[in-house]
């Protein structure tokens, strides 16, 4: 449902003791030292609503010119999920391209929503409901959007599991003089100097780039059931959120890469990146924390992702959509049936936020520890050195030692009974610990807990099928004599 805007924004429970604070002893901002201060955003910081906006302007714009990774005239997909980080993110690009900001933000933003309303348990009216209101908000950006359905990622290629070429934006060419090039073409182009030549063609009418706006219509009832099925057999809610991050990321994957789209930009804060990073360690994930939390992530190889937001801490959010009105779509959380600790996320989460209120730097801490990870271990060397799932690296170094021995085998009763089989055994893709060795540790724990291998997702299960296949052609080659490698060499 639409969040009022002023409304509860996702504030958290760090924000009690300050605001008792602000109060009961009013300050002075300290920035301009003039204005009475509005919000406390740290102990000791105190900001008037003029000076705060700036502050978080300035933040954002700074964190995109450092890293200098997104071009002048590059597509840029926003993905948004109407929740508060991510449409403050998209309130950041609006202003930064409208004709009022000094100096322009110079890439082509589009927008993606994915709707997620059947694995989250709301009705088809209630789904209807929530993408009305989402796509009033996008029409109002005048932004091109894409409104897809998370039933859609049944029906992605198997190519969506394989890293696509590396094309950079600009390859022969520094950051600095792609700017330069960039301004001399706008004015050439007869767009004008007054605002530093950074002007870019209107981001468009507002209409969705698949048609004009209309009434939004939901998958067919039989593409929502496969869903429910996939869903339904997740043992855990902890691998249900694995498994729903994993097929979101793949439908704005493919979205960007048909639309032709370099980059993606996520609305992850600094909290979200503290807890992502604390649950991917308890999850096995440490080798690839880098890419996971970093700024960039360039995995995919034709598309990266990149986390402008990363800096900005949930309360900080929480104040600037409450005080300058961002209005946001609130969707429920993954049904479930425990109350008490649901899953490692919700456990990381309330752990954290727990200390944060008594330890204003405990986030801030976790956050910077991760900026210290590196990116190389989560780089694979060839393609069967790579996760099928997630696509980095396959950290197997020393087996015995790492103790994951233990998750190379899946027992599979189904198949076994008393010794006997009751059934043919499966081959190939058809058995479950075939996928074991094509996996990561931490996937291949989530894998565990999904469901057989007739509810997985059909992309998944072709990619499986051509990689198991093209492993057992290697063996065969390696095993057969050498009369017959110098035969089918020649």
């Amino acid at each position: 449902m639409c969040a009022a805007p002023g409304g509860d924004s996702g504030s958290g429970p760090d924000m009690g003791p300050e605001r008792g604070e602000e109060q009961s002893h009013p300050r002075t901002c300290m920035k301009c030292k003039k204005g009475p201060a509005a919000l406390i955003i740290r102990v000791g910081d105190p900001f008037c609503r003029n000076c705060f906006r700036e502050y978080f302007v300035h933040k954002f714009r700074a964190m995109l010119g450092k890293n200098r990774i997104i071009f002048p005239g590059e597509k840029v997909l926003l993905a948004v999920s109407g929740g508060p980080a991510s449409s403050a993110m998209l309130r950041q690009v609006q202003e930064g391209l409208s004709r009022e900001t000094a100096k322009r933000l110079r890439f082509i933003p589009s927008v993606i929503y994915v709707d997620e309303g059947a694995v989250r348990g709301q009705s088809p009216a209630q789904r209807e409901q929530s993408l009305a209101c989402m796509e009033t908000l996008l029409q109002a950006t005048g932004f091109p959007y894409y409104l897809v359905h998370l039933e859609q990622a049944l029906e992605l290629p198997a190519s969506i599991l394989r890293p696509g070429p590396t094309t950079p934006s600009e390859p022969n060419v520094s950051y600095k003089e792609a700017v330069e090039g960039f301004i001399q073409q706008q004015r050439q182009k007869g767009y004008g100097d007054q605002d530093s030549g950074t002007s870019l063609p209107g981001p468009g009418n507002g209409e969705s780039p698949e048609g004009p706006p209309s009434a939004p219509r939901l998958p067919a009832a039989a593409l929502t059931q496969e869903l429910l099925k996939l869903f339904g057999a997740v043992q855990t809610l902890t691998a249900k959120e694995e498994l729903l991050q994993m097929l979101r990321i793949h439908l704005i994957l493919h979205t960007a890469r048909t639309k032709g789209y370099t980059k993606v930009m996520t609305g992850e804060t600094c909290t979200r990146v503290a807890i992502k990073l604390l649950t991917n360690l308890a999850l096995g994930r440490g080798a690839f924390l880098a890419v996971d939390t970093g700024f960039k992530d360039d995995r995919h190889g034709d598309v990266m992702v990149v986390r402008p937001l990363r800096e900005y801490m949930a309360k900080e959010i929480a104040f600037y959509n409450h005080y300058f009105n961002v209005p946001t779509v609130i969707a429920p959380p993954l049904p479930t049936k425990r109350r008490d600790k649901p899953s490692f996320r919700h456990i990381v989460e309330n752990f954290l936020l727990g200390l944060q209120k008594d330890f204003p730097s405990t986030i801030s801490t976790v956050y910077r520890t991760g900026e210290k990870m590196s990116a190389d271990h989560a780089k694979p060397s060839c393609e069967s050195q790579r996760c099928l799932l997630c696509l980095c690296a396959l950290d197997l170094d020393g087996e015995e030692e790492l103790a994951l021995e233990p998750t190379l085998i899946i027992d599979e009763p189904e198949l076994e009974s008393n010794g006997c089989c009751q059934h043919p055994p499966a081959a190939g893709a058809e058995r479950k610990s075939a996928y074991i060795p094509l996996l990561c540790y931490g996937c291949r724990l989530t894998f565990k807990e999904l469901g057989p291998i007739t509810t997985l997702p059909p992309y998944v299960r072709a990619e499986a099928e051509r990689r198991i296949h093209s492993m057992e052609m290697q063996q065969q080659i390696q095993q057969a004599p050498p009369e017959d490698k110098e035969l089918g060499k020649s």
